[in-house]
């Protein structure tokens, strides 16, 4: 699709820009900050925060792989040339991935360097390239974005439809994350910990929340449901009529 190569540089100057106004608007505030609030100030959070947007992009990137063929119609074309359905979406999950996966390690690397020159400019706490937590974190969010890309194909398998698959994906991985902190007592408080894009999400994070799930646990749950619902796309994909 023509649209892949706009969405791949848009995704890249979009979290670059917003590591480098992160970084310089953080770290200016610094040093102002009460203790408390040193004590939890996140440099890798703050240079990588541009996933949240990320995540939006390349899982419409996702969604497109399919909903583009069904808005075309060449999914007709399509499963008459490969009958197998199971062998078709998995083709297209595995070129998805082949896509995806350098572009998200290249949207937390380059948002890293970024934003933690503009932190060390602004001589502000920030990380080396080569400290643990920082590899973390550049790796750890390359994952995760290809992990949005996989949960938007499964949406667009299920749902078929372009504009649905973006109102889903904006629900589920920015206005339940928005919302979660106003939600009443427990079920603010599961959903906070539990909800897969912000469990997901604490794999890019440098500062430990007691009150959430560990990085490596909360990536863990996000790849979990998406297993799930790709498993479903599978299901669904081969019983329904193109």
């Amino acid at each position: 699709m023509r649209s892949t190569l706009y969405v791949v540089l848009g995704t890249l100057a979009f979290c670059v820009g917003l590591a480098a106004l992160n970084g310089t608007s953080a770290g200016t505030e610094y040093a102002d900050m009460t203790a408390a609030d040193q004590a939890t100030f996140d440099p890798l959070a703050v240079s990588l925060r541009g996933y949240l947007l990320a995540q939006i992009a390349l899982g419409l990137l996702g969604g497109l792989v399919i909903t583009a063929e069904y808005g075309a119609r060449t999914i007709v074309g399509t499963l008459t040339s490969v009958p197998h359905r199971g062998r078709v979406l998995a083709a297209k999950a595995v070129v998805l991935v082949g896509v995806v996966l350098p572009v998200g390690l290249l949207v937390s690397l380059a948002g890293f360097l970024v934003g933690q020159a503009s932190l060390a400019g602004a001589d502000a706490p920030h990380l080396g390239l080569s400290e643990g937590l920082a590899q973390r974190g550049i790796w750890g969010g390359g994952l995760y974005l290809a992990l949005a890309a996989l949960f938007g194909l499964a949406i667009g398998t299920v749902i078929r439809s372009t504009t649905a698959t973006v109102t889903t994906l904006f629900g589920v991985m920015l206005i339940v994350q928005a919302f979660a902190p106003a939600l009443p007592g427990a079920v603010g408080d599961w959903v906070s910990k539990y909800w897969p894009p912000i469990a997901g999400g604490q794999i890019i994070t440098g500062y430990r929340d007691p009150a959430l799930l560990d990085p490596w646990a909360g990536f863990t749950v996000m790849a979990g449901c998406v297993a799930v619902l790709l498993t479903v796309a599978f299901v669904v994909f081969r019983k329904r009529d193109a």
